[in-house]
């Protein structure tokens, strides 16, 4: 169920849960609860989604309840006003900050395949290495695996542009199934009980609609995120990290 975060007159921004859908979609005909819905419930107004989570991602989303609010927050999105921080854990140890410049194509929504007439898209995102560990489990061929907490910021907006990123850099988010690695999916599973994307809007910055003044919406990770990140002795990089 998703947590209301703040709202006012023009906007509600709320704590989307993982393995909820924005709104109906072809992936899933048979699910029926979406965050839209649930939303509407919750404040009982109409809402107008401003931007999107996969499905599979927790964090902050925004509605925005009135269809100019909504287009002012949508276009500050496609034009990148709007700061986005999300965090990450990430297989093997990155470097310790770096920009990911790989141009990307759309996905199709059911098959996922890329769809070759479609123009690449350009797609930027910042990241810099919060924490690391290296864990006496084998997973692969070596007798201990090796893990890292990003904070990332993408410039862009593309479909699934961070875990299509990660992966391009050899350095898959854990519990991603489509470009995760499964064996070390199916580890933090079983060491920490815990099958879930890693993967968490946790900040957002909008100008609002009203005056563009800007906004600074903050979220927390969900329990069980939080609960590998303690496992991991990661709680001092969370605290640490500026306030960016």
């Amino acid at each position: 169920m998703p947590t209301i975060l703040y709202r006012d007159h023009r906007l509600v921004a709320v704590h989307k849960p993982a393995n909820l859908l924005v709104h109906r979609s072809m992936l899933d005909r048979h699910e029926t609860r979406f965050a839209v819905q649930l939303v509407r419930d919750m404040t009982g107004r109409r809402v107008y989604p401003a931007h999107r989570l996969d499905r599979a991602t927790s964090g902050l989303l925004v509605f925005a309840f009135d269809s100019e609010a909504a287009a002012s927050l949508s276009t500050a999105f496609v034009n990148g006003h709007i700061t986005k921080r999300y965090l990450a854990i990430v297989r093997g140890h990155t470097d310790t900050s770096g920009l990911i410049d790989h141009p990307i194509r759309r996905r199709d929504d059911e098959v996922g395949s890329t769809k070759a007439n479609e123009p690449l898209q350009n797609a930027i995102t910042h990241f810099r290495r919060l924490a690391t560990t290296e864990l006496p489990i084998a997973v692969d061929r070596y007798p201990s695996s090796r893990y890292s907490l990003l904070e990332l910021a993408p410039e862009t907006g593309r479909r699934h542009q961070l875990r299509r990123h990660l992966k391009h850099i050899s350095h898959p988010i854990i519990g991603d199934t489509t470009w995760g690695k499964g064996k070390h999916n199916r580890m933090f599973a079983e060491h920490f009980g815990v099958r879930r994307l890693f993967l968490a809007c946790t900040r957002l910055r909008i100008p609002h609609p009203d005056d563009q003044r800007l906004l600074t919406l903050d979220c927390p990770l969900e329990t069980d995120f939080m609960r590998v990140i303690t496992a991991l002795g990661w709680q001092h990089a969370l605290s640490d990290a500026p306030d960016s």
